[in-house]
């Protein structure tokens, strides 16, 4: 706010799992949607270029004659601290909390942001710049004042701001002193139970609690530990509290690089992302997000019934997410389109059957859950791997969502082998073992179809499509999802192939052919640290070891990571923060860790 230096990504994410906040490292919230992750971006400055007299959607708390900032998480919690300092020595501390703590016996996740400001040296000024935008940053909601609060009046969401500075001052952005601290805290239009400072103060310690006692039980490796903590909290953040629904990223319409119209609203549920974050949450043991999303997955079947499944729902489970062109932001950047909505939603990806078979499978394995799966769990999910079988050999948008053609992609056929694969091991698990013969069978006639239409005796590897040539990233987790093993002589073909076509420098692109779009010009993260996977599988540990070191060297000084990277700048775009990327973060790290048992 302090000048006009272009929006970038190295952000820091608050949140609950109700809200999430993104704040740059001067402590200025430029991102943040309500009442929820999808709702209108009420902090909306990262999508727009306006300069500090005329920005909209932001809450800064500027210090005057800044000379630096630091910033860093409070240990193993989602509470951010940023320090400022003037020139002539004065500081303050930013505490950036939102509540996350248990409650009168429940978990208690407001839509509250507590902003606690104290003074640390010297004698501090500081401005206070709270606007919040309404409408998609087209205009301003109108005021009202109490004793203590300020109320921003929207058409579909009243927020009050609850303080004991002065409220002219925060109201006229006038500069003032901060002798001790003082409190802001920003949330629903409802009274604040007691001062703004005890608010926060407890507000504060009962959440870096509640984090601190999530992350002493995570099951984590013994290498990479506050890496894997980071992703983890991280996707954490990404998971709706209320409905169990986990978005793709926080953010929409941020382009995957600088010359690209490929902006995309990610602020909904795509199966396949979903279940790719529960099975690396469970697998570091935080089993409640599984739990959570399953009961998701329940509304989707229920509200699905004998019809398709789209490969992505709103947070709620509405199935119409139609996307339009938002004109009154002008892009992260300058660089438009800004859309809400995602036409994907309309899409046949196969996909999406194995992704949710995948996903209720570790119901049926997994003793730690509190609803185990049964026979009736069991003959909900049948419909779901018939239609996987009658879906497998038909064209279909792909994992990519080509939005202009459609092919019978690998991927799909891949998963919904799986589908069935799994299928068949549920029923052999319960004992039903006409239905487990049933899904082998199927299963075995869609690897069939696999080995036979999709392997290219020519190029040496299995490709993108079916009778195709082309190449792309999804075939490094072949042997993840256990279609192939990992010293099949075909798999190991595979990754050369992909070395060989798909890896440019240290990173690897989901594919380089021409889409609807043109070629791709950054690297999609994730493809990347599947390949670092892949090499592990065939024993080329230290090589793997020393890739991931590099991929996580490409991550912002808060250790997290956006959609795409530039491969020769290596910055990141794309919408932030990713989950797949941050799946990628702990699912490496949990494959390449020397044991806990070999470490001392």
């Amino acid at each position: 706010m302090n000048d006009r230096r272009p929006r970038h990504l190295d952000l820091a994410l608050v949140g609950n799992g109700r809200i999430g906040l993104l704040v740059d490292p001067e402590g200025t919230v430029v991102w943040g949607c309500f009442p929820r992750f999808d709702g209108d971006p009420a902090f909306c400055a990262l999508l727009d270029d306006r300069g500090p007299a005329d920005a909209r959607g932001v809450f800064a708390i500027e210090l005057a004659n800044l000379a630096r900032a630091e910033q860093s998480y409070v240990r193993n919690t989602a509470v951010l601290t940023t320090r400022l300092v003037d020139r002539d020595g004065g500081a303050i501390e930013i505490v950036d909390c939102v509540p996350r703590h248990a409650e009168f016996d429940r978990l208690h996740t407001p839509h509250t942001l507590v902003r606690h400001v104290r003074r640390v040296s010297g004698r501090p000024r500081i401005t206070v710049r709270l606007r919040p935008a309404c409408e998609w940053g087209a205009r301003k909601p109108e005021t009202t004042a109490g004793s203590h609060h300020i109320r921003f009046i929207a058409p579909n969401l009243t927020l009050r701001v609850t303080t004991d500075a002065s409220l002219t001052a925060v109201a006229d952005e006038r500069p003032f002193f901060v002798e001790d601290t003082c409190t802001l805290v920003l949330g629903p239009d409802e009274p604040l139970p007691g001062s703004p400072a005890s608010f926060a103060r407890r507000a504060i310690d009962e959440t870096v609690a509640w984090w601190q006692d999530w992350v002493q039980r995570l099951a984590i490796p013994f290498e990479w530990q506050t890496d894997v903590i980071r992703a983890a909290i991280t996707l954490k953040l990404n998971a709706d509290e209320d409905t169990g629904a986990i978005v793709a990223a926080m953010t929409t319409s941020i382009p995957e690089s600088s010359r690209s119209q490929r902006n995309w609203d990610y602020r909904y549920c795509w199966l396949r992302d979903g279940y790719f974050v529960v099975d690396a949450l469970n697998r570091l043991g935080a089993t409640a997000t599984l739990e959570g999303y399953l009961r998701y997955l329940a509304t989707i079947a229920a509200n699905v019934g004998d019809g398709p499944l789209q490969p992505v729902y709103s947070i709620a489970g509405d199935a119409a997410l139609d996307e339009r062109i938002v004109t009154s932001l002008p892009g992260y950047r300058g660089i438009g389109p800004v859309r809400a909505g995602n036409l994907a939603y309309r899409q046949a990806q196969h996909d999406a059957y194995g992704a949710v078979v995948l996903a209720v499978t570790h119901a049926f394995f997994d003793e730690r859950l509190a609803r185990r799966g049964d026979a009736a769990l069991f003959a909900q999910l049948e419909p779901l791997g018939a239609r996987a079988v009658a879906l497998f050999d038909k064209p279909d948008a792909g994992l990519w969502e080509l939005r202009e053609r459609l092919r019978v992609h690998t991927w799909s056929s891949v998963m919904c082998w799986a589908a069935c694969d799994r299928l068949a091991r549920i029923a052999a698990r319960l004992g039903l073992a006409d239905r487990a013969a049933h899904w082998h069978a199927e299963a075995a006639r869609i690897r069939d179809f696999v080995q036979t239409r999709c392997w290219n005796d020519a190029r040496g590897a299995y490709v993108a499509c079916v009778d195709g040539e082309a190449l792309d990233a999804s075939l490094l987790l072949l042997a993840e999802l256990g279609f192939v093993r990992p010293d099949d002589p075909r798999f190991a073909s595979t990754v050369a192939a992909i070395d060989r076509e798909l890896r440019h420098g240290d990173f690897v692109f989901r594919y380089v052919e021409h889409d609807d779009f043109g070629a791709p010009e950054n690297a999609f993260v994730v493809c990347t640290f599947w390949y670092v996977n892949a090499l592990a599988q065939l024993g080329r540990r230290d090589e793997a070891r020393e890739l991931y070191v590099r991929l996580l060297a490409c991550r912002t000084h808060h250790g997290l990571l956006a959609e795409h990277v530039d491969p020769a700048t290596r910055e990141p775009w794309g919408n932030f923060v990713q989950t797949y990327s941050m799946v990628g973060v702990i699912s490496a790290a949990k494959r390449l860790s020397m044991p806990w048992d070999e470490a001392f």
